[in-house]
């Protein structure tokens, strides 16, 4: 029992350093190429040094940092072709979860009201007095969840683990999107548009709206996938 519950308490804590180390770049607290102490986050979260190795390999694992030999942990860069591929793989499953979507009659008028309802935050937000920086953490929290609603209402099981798999890429992708080539209002008036061929059952110009939804790609700096 007490070594069940202590493998329970270190995967625990793994968790807990995952999360807090994700936070911290959400925020912007660390950035693209930053180093990752493992002494600091350890006295920051009052815990040991061994729990806090772990929930970084576990973050490795994900593509979120890079442990480089004798060197230490850094945030991961992510380059225009990193940026481009991500896409890629959201574009193609993304673009199938809408044909489930509008093919199975999957969305209602509740499921509508609600996307719609979330767009209209992400506006207020865009609108608001705050910094840059929070508004598009925020606006971009919203984006993802807007598009997570919509993964979760297809029902498509493995499409979802896929996308949830490289749910925090998405996240960081989305981030450099914005920040290098985004029109923040435009960002999220976007959705208004998918909303609208969901509702009408347009699977191409729905696929179309959410190509142009990616600001690098509707800025010409990739090339339109097939």
């Amino acid at each position: 029992m007490t070594e069940a519950m202590s493998e329970y308490q270190r995967d625990n804590l793994c968790s807990v350093v995952s999360d807090y180390i994700k936070e911290q770049i959400i925020i912007g607290k660390y950035k693209a190429g930053d180093h990752v102490l493992e002494a600091m986050i350890a006295k920051n979260l009052g815990i040991s040094r061994s729990p806090v190795r772990e929930g970084i390999k576990d973050l490795e694992k994900e593509g979120i940092v890079e442990i480089v030999p004798r060197k230490g942990t850094y945030v991961t860069t992510f380059s225009l072709k990193d940026v481009h591929e991500v896409f890629d793989i959201r574009i193609l499953h993304e673009n199938d979860i809408f044909r489930i979507l509008i093919h199975e009659h999957k969305l209602k008028e509740a499921d509508f009201k609600y996307l719609t309802n979330l767009v209209d935050q992400m506006v207020t937000v865009v609108n608001s007095d705050l910094k840059e920086e929070e508004k598009i953490i925020k606006v971009n929290k919203m984006d993802m969840d807007f598009h997570l609603y919509l993964w979760n209402k297809s029902d498509s099981k493995r499409r979802i683990k896929i996308l949830k798999d490289m749910f925090f890429q998405l996240k960081m992708a989305m981030m450099y999107d914005t920040n290098e080539t985004g029109d923040l209002m435009q960002t999220a008036t976007d959705h208004y548009e998918i909303i609208e061929h969901l509702r009408s059952g347009d699977l191409e110009q729905c696929k179309k709206a959410f190509l142009n939804h990616i600001d690098s790609y509707k800025k010409g700096e990739f090339e339109n996938p097939d």
